[in-house]
């Protein structure tokens, strides 16, 4: 997955654990597509710090990611949500949709 989309995701489902600095700061580099020095200068604050903000949250968010990992379970169960689909569809079975639909398979 692209790294923008992977942490606008991120931010969505830890977006609690980040400071309010953090999170806005996300929101406006990765949802709103603006630049460093556009958020610094509306945040009232310098490039860098803009970039060191960033940076703490990526990776609070990453880790958050990695010990969790909502993301993936997320991912995988639109995977089986599209597949069910397809199947559907296509005329499968109900045992098959059944079999699917199972929790851990």
């Amino acid at each position: 997955m692209e790294k923008k989309i992977e942490l606008s995701m991120l931010l969505d489902l830890y977006k609690g654990l980040l400071t309010d600095k953090q999170a806005e700061t996300m929101e406006l580099y990765y949802n709103e597509d603006l630049s460093l020095s556009e958020i610094a200068e509306n945040m009232g604050i310098t490039r860098q710090g803009v970039r060191d903000a960033l940076v703490k949250a990526e990776k609070i968010l990453t880790e958050a990611e990695e010990k969790l990992g909502l993301g993936k379970r997320i991912e995988a169960l639109e995977s089986r949500l599209k597949n069910i689909n397809e199947l559907i569809k296509s005329g499968g079975t109900a045992k098959e949709v059944l079999k699917l639909s199972e929790i851990g398979e």
